[in-house]
């Protein structure tokens, strides 16, 4: 996992509550495990005119000129804004998964569903909680500002605005400590490699019986 210190990005704003799941990947995408090839179809129901298939080619598809993704002034964006109760409904981590992969490394919102805020941990995003008024100036601002972007800096858990403002935010310490370091699940317990290959050496000498010795 890549490690996150300071993030300075584009922000897209998606002004809509309670977007679950689905939205932000629908269910036929879900058959594939790899981790990466999801970005193409991030919010593909409402990013596209037609339906998208898994493995289908995405260059031709027409795009809706009305979501906002598509709008030339957020291409490259890489902080997305976003409202109450991000990421409910199912507990897909192929969520974060096609968020990460379009290239989306911060989230700002009032609120998240618990699972998806956890797993946007585990793949590397940061998503940060703001009161729900700050979240309001911040959808006024990008509108009124093209090119509106943010610095955030993990260690320090500030948030820089174009003005110059600055906006402290709270993240759990343990959390914070993997992002730092780019450790996700498996990255932690590689950590203790040595200490694991000792124990295994040290169970194999002593129950031999069990790995049939």
């Amino acid at each position: 996992m890549r490690k996150f210190t300071v993030q300075s990005g584009l922000v897209m704003p998606l002004d809509r509550a309670n977007v679950d799941t689905d939205f932000i990947i629908p269910k036929q995408f879900l058959k594939s495990i790899k981790r990466s090839g999801f970005g193409v179809n991030l919010f593909d129901e409402h990013r596209y005119m037609d339906k998208g298939e898994p493995g289908r080619d995405n260059s031709g598809r027409p795009l809706n000129p009305d979501f906002v993704m598509n709008q030339p002034r957020y291409k490259g964006a890489s902080v997305l804004l976003a409202r109450e109760n991000f990421g409910c409904g199912s507990s897909r981590e192929h969520a974060p998964w096609a968020l990460d992969d379009y290239g989306f490394r911060i989230i700002i919102a009032p609120s998240y569903a618990d699972i998806f805020f956890n797993n946007c941990f585990k793949n590397g995003i940061l998503p940060i909680v703001l009161d729900r008024k700050i979240v309001d100036e911040m959808f006024a601002e990008v509108e009124a500002q093209e090119g509106y972007a943010l610095t955030v800096d993990l260690e320090k858990q500030i948030i820089t605005r174009p003005s110059g403002a600055s906006i402290a935010f709270n993240v759990d310490s343990f959390r914070k400590y993997c992002l730092l370091n780019g450790l996700d699940d498996i990255g932690l317990t590689l950590q203790d490699a040595g200490d694991i290959t000792a124990f295994e050496k040290r169970w194999k000498e002593a129950s031999p019986w069990y790995f049939g010795v």
